[in-house]
């Protein structure tokens, strides 16, 4: 779909209303601003994002990480490589178990068929990537998975470099699915290696 930069709100409700797979955003758009359209579209919908930026730094990327975006592409950039993020940004693992499938965490409860999280009773939204790593985390249960694997596995194979991806990642998911995000006890870190699904008793 294309933004109307002149109602952005119209969109907004569009996106809202109407099933889409992927989002494209400039974080330069006028008005809104893409990081503020990002945050706005993310509390209502798990479509994918990815974030169109100028700006290379370590600090813009986890920005646009850390406001929902999958994944961002810095200009200026060939077809190819978007089209490669394109398909990195709209690939999906398998479901894990039947839609029955609940995964209980202290007040959290992962419905991992229909992927839908419930916390103290409210659902709570994890965006498509989030859901993914997670999921991927919980199939290999109980054991350490490096950087690099969970990189690739989750986004691709052109991603096994993009620790920071990680660690933003990992850090929004302890904030939806621990009671303790700073003392986890689900969502591990391996030192040196990369993190470790602890699996209720």
């Amino acid at each position: 779909m294309t933004f109307d930069i002149g109602d952005i709100q119209a969109s907004l409700d569009g996106i809202r209303a109407q099933r889409y797979d992927l989002v494209l955003l400039d974080m330069n758009m006028p008005g809104m601003g893409g990081m503020e359209t990002c945050r706005e579209i993310r509390h209502s919908s798990e479509v994918a994002i990815i974030m169109l930026t100028v700006r290379d730094s370590e600090k813009a990327k986890v920005e646009a990480l850390d406001a929902g975006a999958d994944d961002f592409v810095t200009k200026p950039f060939g077809m190819p490589e978007l089209l490669a993020r394109i398909r990195a940004a709209l690939r999906r693992l398998p479901a894990l178990g039947s839609s029955e499938e609940i995964l209980r965490l202290d007040s959290v409860n992962i419905n991992l068929g229909t992927r839908r999280v419930l916390r103290d009773g409210k659902e709570t939204r994890l965006t498509p990537k989030e859901f993914e790593l997670l999921c991927y985390l919980v199939a290999h249960a109980n054991t350490p998975i490096p950087h690099t694997k969970l990189l690739q596995a989750v986004w691709g194979p052109d991603y096994g470099d993009q620790v920071e991806y990680l660690r933003v990642f990992m850090n929004q998911l302890r904030k939806k699915i621990e009671a303790d995000p700073a003392q986890p006890r689900y969502l591990l870190t391996e030192p040196w290696v990369g993190y470790r699904f602890e699996k209720p008793q």
